[in-house]
């Protein structure tokens, strides 16, 4: 299926990109807004942060990790003030309200049910959701409305920064093709695919890694590889070391690396079924 162009309207209210902002969707009765915990007080005189709505409170761990919460409420700013005093891991909040204001508080409902069930599923950020929210019962038409609004929240939500809704592979599709995998097979068991991202290389869930690593390798790579291990990013199989998940990396060079347990040129070594390298496929394709 053609996929068509989007117009989406950014707007700084105080004027810089480190501040609030509002982003809407063409032909879209939708709106979100981005605002820093540390500006949440000034808005609380914006009358449609008044409104039923849903919203995102974003903080990360000491690894790095992402960290999302998932809510609802029929005031906004009054649920966002509460947790500005409760909640300490969040830096910044996204939420979503209706223009027309059309949402009620079974809309509100669905919305948060159903996009805490997508958070979990594609497992990109850790859920500080303490219990799991219940879903609404709407009608069919609703359902129908609610699903197009989540499409919207998911392209809006990856605009403003999180790809919390999206897997890593999915968010590439349109600029990978699928015929694009690269793959490595190395000494000490290391065999693995992935595919180049826009933010440097995404190694696919199930590639085995070398057993053990070579003692010229960067300390700093081996900090990483270690840290996955930890994280159960790379766990321990029966063939060896495999990845537990599709994982992203910094570059290609690093994701062969710890693929390969050394040092390593991804360009060159990241290689196409039919031999071309990474370097060669950018260059010329």
């Amino acid at each position: 299926m053609k996929k068509f162009g989007k117009t989406i309207k950014l707007f700084l209210i105080d004027g810089e990109p480190s501040g609030r902002m509002t982003c809407e969707l063409s032909n879209w009765t939708g709106k979100a807004y981005k605002i820093p915990r540390i500006l949440i007080k000034e808005s609380y005189s914006r009358d449609d942060l008044k409104n039923p709505g849903i919203y995102l409170l974003f903080g990360e761990n000491e690894d790095g990790k992402g960290i999302v919460y998932v809510g609802e409420a029929e005031t906004i700013i009054d649920r966002l003030k509460q947790h500005v005093a409760q909640k300490e891991f969040w830096s910044e909040a996204i939420v979503f309200i209706s223009k027309d204001e059309n949402l009620n508080k079974a809309h509100i409902k669905y919305l948060e049910s159903r996009l805490y069930e997508i958070t979990k599923k594609i497992n990109n950020y850790n859920l500080e959701n303490s219990t799991v929210p219940s879903k609404a019962s709407i009608s069919e038409s609703e359902i129908a409305e609610m699903e197009e609004f989540i499409e919207n929240i998911k392209l809006l939500t990856n605009t403003l920064g999180h790809r919390v809704f999206e897997s890593l592979v999915n968010a590439e599709a349109n600029k990978t093709k699928k015929t694009n995998t690269f793959y490595i097979k190395a000494a000490r068991g290391a065999n693995g695919y992935g595919i180049p991202s826009s933010k440097g290389f995404i190694i696919f869930k199930g590639s085995e890694v070398a057993t053990n690593t070579v003692d010229s390798m960067q300390k700093s790579l081996n900090n990483i590889r270690q840290k996955l291990i930890d994280n159960e990013i790379i766990i321990k199989a029966d063939k060896g070391l495999i990845f537990n998940k599709d994982h992203e990396f910094s570059s290609p060079s690093t994701a062969a690396a710890i693929l390969m347990g050394r040092n390593a040129n991804g360009l060159k070594e990241w290689k196409l079924k039919n031999g071309k390298t990474l370097k060669e496929f950018e260059i010329l394709d």
